[in-house]
């Protein structure tokens, strides 16, 4: 079966776009008791929820997949299906009424908009858990009773709907959508929820080196300061240009690589090597903002020795 489009990630990827649309209605319903919301974004992302993520979405599932997985063996009443249809049906219910009341919201007394409020959050947490108990439970069994040419025609009957709905390009369009009722205010990092210490701790427990080296071709970064490397560097490093920091002998493959992600032809480059006894695995990603412009290149280094020795399967609690 395809391993970079199947069934199962298909439908967490547009559950990626739900959450997008999630975030612009969790920012206005902030708002709401003020008036302070934006009544054209916070309507745009009702209709999307309800459009994309019930009658496009949902559709897929209850169309395509519970019948699927019924036939399979997985119990409609009182099993995992007939929660997720149930839960398909607050999610409709909800934002079927908060479509039709929204326009209303900047006249509505206090009340009115407290109790739209409290719909937008009972929406918000359905959904949520609705899409943590698919991705983590429902598609996990789902995929141990189907057969691989089950996979192949359910992936075919979504794309079928998607063409139906919208035509050749539908995916790109649904994405198109969602950025279009997001802002820069909504749409930011997950990392501006953390604290610097909390970035600084991620970083630093990452089992592989990593090396920042800005847009100005100059060292800004690297974790595990103060840890045994495979490479060794010391605080000097920062600040100084990139071809300063590697051997005369390769300097000119590194310029190559800096110079084809700063132009857009490479977005990867890796090596790997023997190293002290150990197998040294060496990747570069070209770094760009969420507009594309290049902002750096991040060298990731990895002893992968133990890795490459791994046989058989471990699981989680083993």
């Amino acid at each position: 079966m395809d391993q970079v489009r199947r069934w199962d990630t298909f439908l967490v990827e547009e559950h990626e776009l739900i959450e997008r649309a999630m975030a612009v209605l969790r920012a206005n319903l902030e708002r709401v008791r003020t008036l302070g919301h934006d009544p054209v974004q916070t309507r745009r992302a009702l209709d999307f929820l309800l459009e994309f993520g019930d009658r496009i979405h949902n559709a897929k599932e209850e169309e395509y997949l519970f019948p699927l997985l019924e036939q399979r063996g997985i119990p409609v009443q009182g099993g995992p299906l007939g929660v997720m249809l149930a839960e398909h049906e607050a999610e409709r219910e909800l934002l079927g009424r908060m479509a039709r009341e929204v326009g209303g919201l900047p006249s509505a007394p206090a009340g009115e908009r407290e109790r739209f409020v409290r719909e937008g959050q009972d929406y918000l947490r359905i959904r949520a858990e609705h899409i943590w108990k698919e991705n983590d439970v429902l598609y996990p069994m789902g995929r141990k009773v189907m057969q691989e040419r089950d996979g192949v025609g359910l992936l075919a009957a979504f794309e079928r709907l998607d063409l139906q709905t919208y035509g050749p390009g539908a995916r790109e369009n649904y994405a198109r959508m969602v950025a279009e009722i997001e802002d820069a205010g909504v749409r930011r990092s997950l990392a501006a929820r953390l604290t610097p210490a909390q970035i600084h701790g991620i970083l630093e427990t990452l089992p592989v080196e990593v090396t920042f080296v800005d847009a100005e071709d100059t060292v800004a970064y690297f974790n595990r300061l103060d840890r045994t490397k495979i490479f060794p560097r010391t605080r000097s490093v920062i600040g100084r240009k990139v071809e300063k920091c590697h051997p005369e002998g390769s300097v000119h493959v590194v310029r190559e690589i800096v110079q084809s992600m700063r132009d857009g032809t490479r977005d990867t480059a890796e090596f790997w090597i023997d190293f002290m006894g150990r197998k040294v695995h060496i990747r570069y990603f070209a770094v760009r903002g969420d507009d594309g412009a290049y902002l750096g290149v991040l060298e990731v280094t990895q002893d992968v020795t133990d890795i490459m020795a791994l046989t058989g399967q471990k699981r989680l609690l083993d």
